[in-house]
């Protein structure tokens, strides 16, 4: 993509103004985070409001807008350590949030997350198909807002862009405001249907951001989720329960939810683990290919601007990234150093210094692999569907069980590895995983809404580092702030707080039974097993429908995700893989008609309209979040309680009606 026109792209303002809006989403995604164990997805939001206060400066751009939203989303997302990190807390190591130490390591994992994406960014995005659905969204909404900001001369182009963009926007901000604000419609609906000894679920999501992210993700993605959901609520759900005995009083539904979060999701993780690694080695070419291809120092020059290849092709050069690389790993051992001398004192300083350097170059090896893996599952389903905790959750087995086989293997180590200490070492390294994991998630996002709209990827890069660095000075306040007034399920820091108002951080307790269970020995591995064998079957399945059909596929990840994730999410995933579909076969249909004109102008309005539905529901998810934060309540704005009876009904009348009003502007005559 050329870019026949200079733009200011990387400004001092936009810098200030990208570490302003970072300030607020990092803050609403920590406490939401903790809160109800979800985060929204910052780049839309980031996007629209970077337009809206630059839209007074004559000289502002597309470019420049592109930069603020790309520094803001990376910090906002870099708050996903905040699914371990509390854990510290939990376990009694800490009594709070030591400033310099959360910050070194959620600013050095995120860093290393930024360079870990450099050489893949040319192979998934831009070599690759994967839709990335909130990454297109940004474009959309960059390239409209640049349109309006200079109509003069564009909208002949686009004449229906804003309007189309509004229209989704408004009906998924409404129905955000419904259900997460008023709480008058319903979100999701579910079924229980009994077979014996077990129950089988039917669910489903009424989500416009999820409705949109399955439309744009593809059919091949949306049937591979259900396989995975169908997988789940219809074999490995109904099979564990039938083989448990309920406790006293239990019902065989909470029953089955038992067995989903504490048994199912770790196949689903099994299938995310080998799917991802499967991932890696079919890619494994291309990105050495594309690290060969670095530019070096001698041969470009961003500084100055005199580079022999096109600037919106032109990465960070190898030199640039290589120093980068060392001075974080060089923070990152300062800071493991340090946390194994404070709280490891009977180490030698050679034993100290060795396992300190162990652990880095584990977090800096697995940190690859999980970059690619994120990377390639954000380019799927999207950043805000993407399974963070269950990277998460790999993570913490597999730096448990290094951290527990070097206890046994060095005698000198198994004092005091084999315990609490060794629990507590594993959380700590995996909330740097963590940060690589988050900022992988989200910057193939962010480069491939900067491909689109013709950005210098560089540039972009450099401002992804600054937002790491800005987010990771935020998160330890906000996080000491909120555990002093809240405090966490099980961990409250005064005795006279009341238990009911903690924050429940379910990622965190999560992550911290799994580390227990690994140095305990109680840890159910059967699970995780099992994963891996469905994912090595599906995998096989996949290689065979893409080397006989011209089309067929079955993703393994997208199975994965299938499992893993609550069926609300994966079904309406689905749903919007469906309606894409049946658009598809009008558009053919009525485009034979109408010409290529007609045919192209109905794309771009399903895009628009897909877009506004993922810009709404992110910009209402962070109104609320904020009305939440100021008040201190979990409903603040609710009309109805929680025993509503209509409102599931009103929820899936209102997704039908929006899913039909999509069906309908895009084919407008």
């Amino acid at each position: 993509m050329q870019q026949h026109t200079p733009l200011r792209e990387f400004t001092l303002r936009g810098v200030i103004l990208g570490a302003l809006i970072t300030l607020a989403f990092t803050a609403a995604n920590v406490y939401l985070g903790l809160k109800v164990g979800l985060t929204f997805a910052s780049a839309i939001p980031a996007a629209v409001i970077s337009m809206a206060l630059l839209y007074k400066f004559q000289d502002s751009n597309i470019l420049e807008n592109n930069l603020v939203q790309t520094q803001a989303s990376a910090a906002g997302t870099l708050s996903s350590v905040i699914f371990v990190i509390p854990g510290l807390v939990m376990t009694g190591l800490w009594s709070g949030f030591p400033f310099w130490q959360t910050a070194l390591i959620c600013a050095a994992g995120g860093t290393l997350g930024v360079l870990y994406t450099i050489p893949l960014r040319r192979v998934m995005v831009v070599q690759s198909e994967l839709p990335y659905p909130e990454g297109v969204a940004a474009a959309e909404v960059l390239r409209v807002g640049e349109a309006q900001r200079h109509r003069e001369d564009a909208s002949a182009q686009r004449p229906g862009g804003m309007r189309e963009l509004g229209w989704g926007t408004g009906m998924a901000a409404l129905f955000g405001l419904l259900s997460g604000g008023f709480r008058v419609l319903g979100d999701a609906v579910t079924y229980w249907i009994p077979a014996g000894p077990a129950v089988l679920r039917l669910s489903t999501g009424f989500s416009p951001a999820l409705l949109a992210a399955g439309y744009l993700m593809g059919l091949a993605a949306g049937v591979a989720v259900l396989v995975g959901v169908v997988l789940c609520w219809f074999v490995i759900v109904p099979w564990l329960t039938a083989s448990t005995t309920p406790a006293d009083g239990q019902t065989l539904v909470a029953l089955a939810t038992q067995m989903w979060s504490q048994k199912a999701k770790f196949v689903g993780a099994g299938v995310i683990a080998i799917s991802a690694l499967w991932a890696l080695v079919t890619l494994a070419g291309p990105i050495v290919a594309a690290m060969r291809a670095q530019p070096s120092r001698n041969r470009t020059s961003p500084s100055t601007g005199t580079t022999a290849r096109d600037e919106t092709d032109l990465d960070m050069p190898r030199s640039w990234m290589l120093t980068i690389g060392m001075a974080a790993l060089a923070v990152l051992f300062f800071v493991v150093n340090h946390f194994i001398g404070t709280y490891m004192p009977a180490l030698a300083a050679g034993e100290r210094y060795g396992l300190s350097a162990l652990c880095v170059v584990f977090a800096a090896i697995f940190g690859f692999l999980v970059a690619a893996a994120c990377g390639y599952m954000a380019g799927l389903v999207g950043s805000s569907a993407s399974p963070i905790s269950g990277i998460g959750i790999i993570a913490t087995v597999l730096m448990g069980v290094s951290i527990l086989g070097l206890s046994w293997l060095t005698p000198s180590f198994h004092t005091t590895l084999a315990g609490h200490l060794g629990v507590v070492l594993v959380l700590f390294m995996v909330s740097v995983i963590l940060a690589m994991a988050a900022i992988s998630n989200d910057n193939l996002q962010d480069l491939k809404t900067g491909y689109l709209v013709g950005a210098t990827p560089w540039r972009q890069q450099i401002v992804l580092i600054i937002g790491c660095v800005v987010g990771a000075a935020v998160i330890p306040p906000v996080l000491d702030l909120l555990y002093n007034a809240y405090g966490f399920a099980g961990a409250l820091p005064r005795a006279d707080m009341d238990p009911k108002l903690a924050l429940e951080a379910p990622q965190a307790n999560l992550m911290t039974q799994i580390a227990n269970g690994i140095f305990s020995g109680s840890l159910d591995w059967s699970m995780l097993g099992l994963g891996v064998a469905i994912g090595l079957v599906v995998i096989a399945i996949d290689w065979t429908l893409r080397k006989k059909t011209a089309r067929g596929a079955l993703p393994p990840l997208a199975v994965g995700l299938g499992i893993y994730l609550p069926p609300t999410i994966g079904v309406t995933l689905t749903l919007g893989a469906v309606l894409g579909l049946l658009i598809q076969r009008a558009l053919k249909r009525w485009g034979e008609r109408k010409g290529k004109d007609w045919t192209a102008a109905a794309e771009e309005r399903g895009l628009l309209l897909a877009s506004g539905l993922i810009v709404g529901e992110s910009l209402m998810g962070l109104l609320i979040a904020a009305i939440i934060g100021f008040s201190g309540q979990n409903a603040p704005l609710a009309l109805v309680d929680d025993g509503f009876a209509a409102a599931p009904w009103l929820g899936l009348a209102y997704f039908i009606m929006l899913a039909a009003v999509l069906y309908r502007r895009v084919l407008k005559q």
